[in-house]
């Protein structure tokens, strides 16, 4: 089992930059990443980057503006985001997996943390 724990939610002005923490603990996956669902609307995905080699992919949304990054000896994945829109306003997930025949599978969820973008 894998537990992620996300940090540094909370609330920006427009143009602002805030930057989200998820820190993994038990099994090693082999990606981790950001999802996110605004109030009345699916689930999305934002970025994702893989363990090992740290390639990264990321919804054509956020491209140009966020980015993600890993510290191995911490077991953490962190979504800087900048140029903030207030349709980024979100409940923001991490997620993780293992990479299996070339798909990403995606097998633990974090609890969430609010970003609120006013404008």
């Amino acid at each position: 089992q894998v537990q992620l724990v996300e940090s540094g939610g909370g609330l920006v002005q427009a143009g602002g930059s805030l930057r989200l923490s998820c820190a993994a603990s038990g099994r090693t996956v082999s990606w981790m990443g950001w999802f996110r669902q605004a109030p009345g609307k699916e689930r999305e995905f934002v970025a994702r980057i893989t363990w090992n080699s740290g390639t990264t992919y990321y919804s054509d949304s956020v491209k140009g503006r966020f980015t993600i990054s890993r510290d191995n000896a911490k077991n953490t994945v962190y979504l800087q985001m900048n140029s903030l829109k207030p349709e980024d306003t979100a409940v923001y997930y991490c997620a993780a997996g293992k990479i299996l025949l070339g798909g990403f599978q995606l097998d633990y969820w974090g609890q969430g943390t609010q970003v609120t973008v006013s404008s």
